[in-house]
């Protein structure tokens, strides 16, 4: 059977152990230095896959003793995995920003999607989860909080097909990028920040969501996504506290972190809109100065051969005029040349200009690619739940007046599992923003549907609240009978108009929330 080796920019990573002259500094220094080199690894194809297929997780050389086990298949176009980990050992040991395992799939073209967090129950995990792709990559790393939305290069474990099973499945090619450590340290050593001392009385989430906000502010998220990062403040100062009981400290724990890995995120991506722009605004005004300077250039030049004109046409004259013509010629021509010098140099500058111009034009472009990537894929992936079209203010999911309880708000079993799924779909993209709007069609007076259509678009926002999605991110409207599709003189008509819509919008898919 042919196989087509996979390049992935995979990690092999040589650890230094650090000799600790005493138990203090033990507690405040990583125990490994961690520097990553690139190597080839495996992406499994799955497509063609008949049944199931039983895969190994083997151990890198960051934690070789650690293995596993996945099952996969595929069902109605997703491919299930239900995996099984031991021998997992604390990810602090790789930093004192490490707090949890995240399984990772990667797709042939390098898009990362967190598939879950690993609970470790004695150095033993299991996880569930779901995937669009039919070919990816599945890795295991440790990170700072549950809810990063790109691996670390702390690759602890990775896939390898079973000896026994290569005839169902193959490989492929791929490529993707992993995220620096130094990305969770920077303006934030691990020097600078002492572990986090655990107690039994602090959920363990609190401690992500301490994680979360400090590398979120190291990210510059307090100044270039405000609201987001006060709301992920909010929420840990909540978590603190022992107000509620300790399940409700632990969803407000894990509503901050979903919130503060969001405000990282749309940081990070403004800083880069920031940075092209202004490399934009410097190119064009290079260009126009060496514009400028060149046409002075010319200009000089000119002068200096009418001077030179004028110094022929004084031949036959007296020494004096002669003196002065060829006086003001060879002053011309010196600050032609002086003038064309500059404007050589001006033109190269320009010529560099134009590069960085075009540069930062192709980095653009690639983050315009990314966001229809993911758009697309968004699109597909919602689409496979409850209809989902395109549209200028975002991608638009369908819930027909069917999925509720006649003429009540209450979700119906069916419309609840459509939107399980959903909320699990948009929680893996940070930086979306959704918008539950509620219609009806015209039966009824305006103000009972206006009603209605609130309620039912505050109980579909409720539910995906309760499903995980962040509550910051997610509003709801009522619109009652205003925004009918369709005429509401037919029955297939009114039909169309019950509906509740969730728009999918966010500078994630390119695509800016727009309020109605």
């Amino acid at each position: 059977m042919n196989k087509m080796l996979l390049v992935l920019s995979m990690t092999i990573v040589f650890l230094t152990f650090q000799h600790q002259s005493n138990a203090a500094e033990a507690t405040t220094k990583p125990l490994y230095n961690v520097t990553v080199v690139q190597t080839p690894a495996q992406a499994i194809n799955y497509r063609n896959l008949k049944g199931s297929v039983k895969i190994d997780f083997k151990g890198t050389v960051l934690l070789p003793s650690a293995k596993g086990e996945a099952k996969v298949w595929n069902k109605r176009g997703e491919t299930n995995i239900k995996a099984w980990f031991e021998n997992l050992t604390p990810p602090h040991q790789f930093g004192t920003e490490y707090l949890t395992y995240v399984l990772w799939a990667i797709s042939p073209d390098g898009r990362a999607t967190n598939l879950g967090e690993l609970i470790i129950d004695d150095g033993e995990s299991s996880l569930r989860a779901k995937s669009s792709l039919q070919t990816l990559s599945l890795l295991v790393t440790a990170e700072p909080y549950f809810a990063v939305s790109q691996p670390s290069d702390v690759v602890v474990l990775e896939n390898a097909i079973k000896p026994d099973e290569d005839e169902k499945i193959s490989l492929t090619e791929a490529k993707y990028e992993l995220l620096p450590r130094g990305q969770y340290t920077k303006n934030n050593s691990a020097t600078d920040r002492p572990p986090q001392r655990m107690d039994k009385e602090t959920p363990f989430y609190v401690y992500q969501a301490r994680n979360a906000v400090q590398i979120a502010k190291a990210s510059g998220a307090e100044k270039y996504e405000a609201d987001g990062f006060k709301n992920a403040e909010r929420l840990l100062t909540l978590s603190e506290t022992k107000d509620g009981g300790r399940k409700h400290r632990i969803k407000t724990a894990r509503q901050a972190v979903q919130s503060a890995e969001d405000s990282r995120s749309l940081s990070l991506k403004r800083q880069s809109a920031e940075g092209l722009a202004t490399e934009r605004t410097q190119s064009a005004q290079e260009i126009m100065s060496a514009n400028t300077q060149a046409a002075k250039a010319t200009e000089s030049q000119a002068l200096a051969e009418k001077a030179l004109a004028k110094a022929e046409q004084a031949i036959g004259k007296s020494d004096t005029e002669r003196a002065a013509a060829m006086a003001l010629a060879t002053s011309a021509t010196a600050s032609s040349t002086k003038a064309q010098a500059e404007a050589v140099s001006a033109r190269a500058a320009a010529e560099e200009a134009k590069g960085q111009a075009v540069d930062a034009n192709n980095r653009a472009e690639r983050a315009e690619g990314d966001q229809a990537v993911l758009r697309a894929q968004l699109l597909e992936q919602l689409n496979s739940v409850l209809q989902t079209r395109d549209s200028v203010r975002g991608l638009i999911v369908n819930m027909s007046d069917a999925l509720f309880e006649t003429g009540s708000s209450t979700l119906g079993q069916a419309v609840r599992e459509k939107l399980a799924k959903v909320a699990g779909i948009v929680s893996s993209h940070s930086g979306l923003k959704l918008n539950v709007e509620g219609h009806t069609d015209s039966v009824g007076s305006q103000a009972y549907n206006q009603q209605l259509s609130e309620k039912r678009a505050e109980s579909a926002r409720a539910y995906l609240v309760k499903q995980g999605v962040a509550s910051n991110s997610i509003k709801s409207q009522g619109f009652g009978e205003s925004n009918p599709i369709e005429s509401n003189k037919t029955t297939e008509g009114r039909q169309k108009n019950r509906r509740v819509e969730i728009v999918v919008s966010g500078e994630a898919i390119g695509i800016l929330a727009q309020a109605r």
